[in-house]
């Protein structure tokens, strides 16, 4: 599949602006119980107003893949059937409760707030853990695209969208309480860790699937030796551009290689470093290079994807 952008820079920051407020409540949640120690209501606020601004960066993002963005509202018409329609109902209901959560934190007295911020936490965090799987679901559906179906996109959406969003609260607490850093660091080590075993089961997955259509399937002749010698068309079309991502093999290799690298071990060794020394700046750049990591791994996830189309349209001998 052709990878878009627009897309790409969706998923990313909502899936990390998901992973931060899970965090951030998870934190509250310990502070409640006594795991760790309270910290003022302004860094919950804070918290969720960097949470919304990752929320609202993905929207901008996704009009440049809407071809008639003023029709965009009717995609949402289709929530019984398509995930793609859940996903554009869950996500807005999820920015307003992380909204109305940091409001809370914001004028309502720690005391007297306790239990109202808690009920808002709760349903926000039941629609961040729901987005993910509506966004995973959008590509695990599609049973003809073999790489996309299976119950590990849904998986590695989630975990890598938690890594991310923990890794930039550790970072965030690293400047607004230096307290919860080393609580938020060893949670975002385990979904590193985690993530990296997910996804790396998901290409020894793919490397190993076999296409169940052929040239022979496609046009329905059982010789062994069928060249194709011409896609039906002297130009490209659309077939040609959204289908197939037109990169060698050997620069889908360095996609890989570079995001196995920027995803996992660089920002685990960053993250650690940077919790031993209580350095800011490491935290901070362990998530900037994991955030470009991530990018790369969704431009490989798409760009990896086979079409069936691709039979027709992909090379000409």
């Amino acid at each position: 599949m052709h990878p878009a952008f627009s897309v790409i820079f969706l998923t990313t920051l909502i899936g990390a602006g998901q992973g931060l407020f899970l965090a951030l409540y998870l934190a509250e949640l310990g502070a409640r119980f006594g795991w760790i120690a309270p910290v003022p209501g302004g860094f919950y606020a804070a918290g969720s107003a960097l949470v919304i601004v990752l929320m609202v960066l993905g929207l901008v993002a996704s009009i440049f893949h809407l071809g008639r963005p003023e029709r965009g509202w009717r995609a949402a018409s289709r929530w019984r059937t398509s995930w793609l329609s859940r996903e554009i109902i869950v996500l807005p209901l999820f920015t307003a409760g992380a909204f109305f959560y940091g409001v809370a934190h914001w004028l309502l007295p720690a005391d007297a707030g306790a239990q109202t911020t808690l009920a808002l936490g709760a349903v926000t965090a039941v629609l961040s853990l729901a987005l993910y799987v509506c966004t995973g679901m959008i590509y695990a559906c599609l049973k003809f695209l073999q790489e996309w179906a299976t119950p590990l996109t849904v998986v590695n959406y989630t975990l890598l969208g938690l890594a991310s969003g923990f890794t930039l609260a550790t970072a965030y607490a690293a400047l607004a309480a230096p307290a919860l850093a080393g609580f938020f660091g060893p949670c975002a080590l385990a979904l590193a860790g985690a993530a990296v075993l997910t996804r790396g089961a998901s290409l020894v997955r793919n490397a190993r699937l076999k296409p169940r259509s052929t040239l022979q399937t496609a046009i329905g002749v059982k010789h062994p030796r069928i060249v194709q010698k011409s896609m039906g068309m002297m130009g490209g079309a659309f077939n040609t551009r959204e289908f197939f991502h037109g990169r060698t093999r050997a620069a889908l290799r360095a996609v890989k290689w570079a995001f196995l690298l920027l995803v996992f071990p660089v920002p685990a060794a960053l993250l650690a470093a940077g919790l031993v020394q209580g350095s800011a700046p490491l935290l901070a750049a362990a998530f900037a290079l994991q955030y470009l990591g991530l990018l790369a791994e969704r431009w490989f996830f798409f760009a990896q994807a086979n079409h069936p189309q691709n039979l027709y349209y992909q090379s000409v001998a």
